[in-house]
């Protein structure tokens, strides 16, 4: 009997093994854990060391997302404040948010912890010049700021320091109407000037304005962010002009950068050494269809959009498409004023999540809003022929499309001229956006997925001779994400809104092993993400 056995065990070992192997596969794929591969095919397998050794790999936040502190130490009140605070307003707000005005010293340890090489945040405008320009320095914020650049040089983690994201004293919303008036130019040079003055001795990073193409179309042509302005049929405001607003605020953010950007180069980058330069929220568009009338609105896509802003800070004057198509409602600058934009800027800051598709609305039918000049006469869509671009995220405008990573870099490689690059924000929210279960949200195998294949088709343009210097998450923790609140959850961290305790997500532990140069991506997705927390970092 032994012997009979023994003679058939070969077989019964290569079918025994054939069933588990099966059964594990089928395990995988009733959990979601499919192979982890790159459109084409093409095994993933991203490490640290397929970017060069001084690529800076970091992590973002920014000041009204994780500062709280709203009133403190001579704060005054911002835009989003008065704003979250009104009855039309945010329904949360960040008058709280992570504390990280009080919690900064054991961020910047978790930061060290990451392994992290630098950290991009953004100054509090209302917290160094509560006042604006008629005001005083506040010398708490000096301290506060002085006291984060400090401790995260002492951790080996360069500052990436953003001046203007999205939030300025109220008070210059009252006084001007803010950058409807070109008095806001002088306001934020006076604001800048403070910053270099006071942390440009250890700043080599400095971001002058956070996607001013996002937020002119989000404050001033659908009226949801303050001061919300806009008009039919892009919202329902109170007033605004949604055709010629935007272009105002747009021409007296680019002059405020300019002239910032001038007294950098002429007074501080001499004996600090650094550089300066914007960040652009950059879609990348594809056409809906393979015509000609769909390439090109691809394009015009692009120019009214990411070309608003970096061709006058690159060539000294707006895209000839929008030139083209809105006349004379597009402000002109003088000879002067190009001189002053024309190669202002050192580096382009890309803040890229997702990419859509863009239609022709000059020989098509389209929405009320795609056939809107300041539009380009484009419709964007997530769809075609039904079929969604891409993976759903937690916001509805943003979709899992890794290969438009490369797309837009290349882009903007060759329209610039191949200017130094950041990739300053890139990121991912699971769409069970009021998902309660801390366990799921700590395991999120999803982010990990996202994070690796864009970054592989990152690497990718790298050697494809692209000049990209740097790769920022979005985000270090879990923040308030402006009209989603707390419930759209970006961070390598999660934050408990109850004790404001930060807990490592799975991310966290990937991101560490990544810069590490030893993350098994496989290995972690076989597991399911089935690990205990206890150990992470």
């Amino acid at each position: 009997m032994k012997m009979k056995s023994k003679s058939k065990s070969p077989f019964i070992f290569l079918l025994l093994f054939i069933i588990c192997a099966c059964a594990l596969v089928l395990e995988a794929s009733n959990n979601g854990h499919r192979p982890f591969k790159m459109e084409g095919n093409e095994e993933l397998h991203i490490k640290r060391s397929d970017f060069p050794d001084g690529f800076l790999f970091g992590a973002a936040t920014s000041s009204y997302q994780v500062e709280g502190a709203y009133l403190e130490d001579g704060k005054s009140l911002s835009n989003w404040d008065a704003f979250c605070h009104s009855v039309v307003g945010c329904g949360e707000n960040g008058d709280v948010a992570d504390d990280h005005y009080h919690l900064f010293l054991e961020d910047i340890d978790m930061m060290h912890s990451l392994g992290i090489k630098a950290y991009r945040f953004s100054i509090s405008w209302a917290r160094i010049l509560p006042r604006g320009k008629s005001g005083e320095v506040n010398t708490a914020g000096i301290t506060f700021y002085n006291e984060i650049i400090d401790n995260l040089i002492l951790k080996g983690i360069e500052p990436f320091v953003t001046m203007h994201h999205f939030d300025f004293p109220q008070e210059l919303e009252v006084k001007y109407g803010s950058w409807l008036n070109p008095e806001m130019q002088e306001e934020f040079v006076v604001f800048t000037e403070s910053c270099y003055k006071y942390f440009g001795d250890r700043v080599k990073y400095w971001i002058t304005i956070n996607e001013p193409n996002l937020f002119t179309k989000e404050a001033y042509e659908s009226g949801v962010f303050p001061p919300a302005r806009c008009s039919e049929p892009f919202g329902n405001c109170l007033t605004g002009n949604s055709d010629v607003e935007p272009l105002i605020v747009m021409h007296n953010m680019l002059l405020a950068n300019g002239k910032a950007t001038k007294l950098y180069h002429d007074s501080y980058q001499p004996k600090h050494g650094g550089s300066i330069g914007i960040v652009v929220s950059c879609l990348m568009y594809e056409p809906l269809t393979n015509t000609d009338l769909d390439r090109k609105a691809a394009e015009r896509a692009f120019a009214f959009d990411i070309g608003w802003v970096l061709d006058p800070l690159i060539y000294g004057d707006y895209p000839e498409e929008m030139h083209k198509y809105l006349g004379s409602r597009l402000p002109s600058f003088s000879l002067e004023e190009k001189n002053l934009l024309k190669n202002s800027i050192d580096f382009i800051g890309i803040n890229h999540y997702s990419t859509l598709y863009a239609k022709d609305c000059i020989n098509s039918s389209c929405s009320s809003i795609g056939a809107r000049a300041i539009q380009g006469f484009v419709d964007i869509t997530e769809e075609r022929d039904g079929v969604l671009i891409g993976e759903r995220t937690g916001l509805e405008e943003l979709f899992v499309v890794p290969r438009g990573m490369e797309e837009i870099v290349n882009h903007i490689k060759i329209r610039y001229n191949n200017k130094p690059m950041f990739i300053t924000e890139n990121g991912y929210s699971s769409p069970d956006v009021y998902e309660e279960r801390v366990d799921k949200i700590l395991n999120d195998v999803k982010r990990i997925e996202f994070h690796s294949k864009y970054l592989a088709f990152l690497a990718k343009s790298l050697r494809n001779g692209a000049d990209v210097r740097g790769y920022f998450v979005w985000s270090l923790m879990d923040g308030y994400e402006w009209l989603q609140g707390y419930d759209v959850r970006f961070g390598l961290y999660y934050v408990d809104r109850e004790t404001l305790i930060r807990s490592p997500k799975l991310s966290a532990k990937w991101y560490k092993e990544f810069l590490m140069n030893k993350s098994d991506l496989i290995d972690m997705k076989a597991s399911g993400g089935r690990r205990s927390f206890q150990n992470m970092l």
